[in-house]
């Protein structure tokens, strides 16, 4: 599985890649969480971070974050 997480390297941002590592962890799934800071590869999936893409499908974007349950329901959707 593929995990993405959006951002130009924000608090926010910082915190969504570790919620996406916890849920994946607590999933028990073997995921990659790649880091994506380039404006360019974010625009394509959102204009608002910090956003969070699964197997190539964008789940959240913006504020306010995920708690680490909702996260792993997002991940869950694309298994």
């Amino acid at each position: 599985m593929e995990i993405k997480v959006l951002g130009p390297g924000c608090t926010n941002c910082y915190k969504m890649e570790e919620l996406a590592k916890k849920a994946s962890t607590e999933l028990g799934i073997d995921a990659t969480v790649e880091k994506v800071s380039d404006i360019q590869e974010i625009m394509k999936y959102t204009m608002s971070t910090p956003g969070l893409v699964v197997n190539g499908k964008l789940k959240h974007s913006g504020k306010p974050l995920p708690d680490t349950e909702k996260v792993k329901e997002l991940i869950k959707a694309e298994m």
